[in-house]
């Protein structure tokens, strides 16, 4: 058995059921959560609407393909693995989608123990451990499978919405997240003028504590950061 950190949540995007059953099937073995989506409009919507610890991306999906899915991904600042899937054996080919954002690549028709390989080395390189279930940052622990949030030990009361928000920006800390960006985190793209990352923000930093709008801090024109850097104020 390939050892693979636990629990694995990985996003299948892959329009052949038939594939996708054997990816699933196989995966499973290793302890691997397989999420399936069958097309590219949900494929997106699926990996800007959750966290995955891996994605696996088939080149060539309805509605969107999986290089347009693999751009919007990287443009909101995602950084976890991606994997393509693809028929495409040309050098060109594999070289577009590297240079495209993507940690990997797999020629069809695979050997599903070579996939399940190919996402462990993703993940020991996104450096995860078999524990990794819990996010910390100044001051602040956040269980991902209890969705539990505690500062300095004591319990924090947050909605989801809130925990959603805090769990992105714990995920990219130092990292300027703006306005569009966190509201892709909650797979929701209002019109600009929106003042739902507002009002949701201004929650979350009182419900940290007094110093809430130092832990987030704001860019100005840019967006907000977690922790401080160069021209962030509160």
């Amino acid at each position: 058995m390939t050892h693979v950190p636990s629990p694995v949540r990985l996003l299948l995007v892959e329009d052949d059921p038939h594939t996708a059953a054997y990816v699933r099937d196989g995966l499973a073995r290793d302890g691997i959560g397989v999420t399936w989506v069958a097309n590219g409009t949900d494929g997106l919507s699926a990996a800007l609407g959750r966290h995955w610890d891996v994605i696996v991306l088939d080149r060539m999906l309805p509605g969107l393909d999986g290089m347009a899915i693999l751009k919007r991904v990287r443009e909101v600042g995602i950084r976890i693995p991606v994997l393509f899937l693809t028929t495409m054996d040309g050098v060109n080919s594999r070289v577009g989608g590297l240079r495209g954002g993507a940690d990997d690549y797999l020629v069809k028709p695979f050997a599903v123990r070579e996939l399940a390989a190919r996402v462990a080395v993703l993940l020991r390189r996104m450096g995860l451990a078999r524990d990794a279930t819990v996010l910390r940052a100044a001051g602040i622990t956040l269980d991902l499978l209890t969705r539990e949030v505690t500062r300095h030990g004591e319990k924090l009361f947050l909605q989801p919405q809130e925990v959603r928000i805090l769990e992105y920006f714990m995920r990219n800390p130092g990292t300027i997240l703006s306005r569009r960006m966190l509201l892709h985190a909650w797979n929701v793209d209002f019109p600009v003028h929106t003042n739902l990352v507002e009002t949701h923000l201004s929650r979350l930093r009182d419900k940290l504590g007094p110093d809430g709008r130092q832990v987030i801090q704001t860019i100005r024109g840019a967006g907000y950061v977690m922790g401080g850097v160069a021209g962030a104020e509160s």
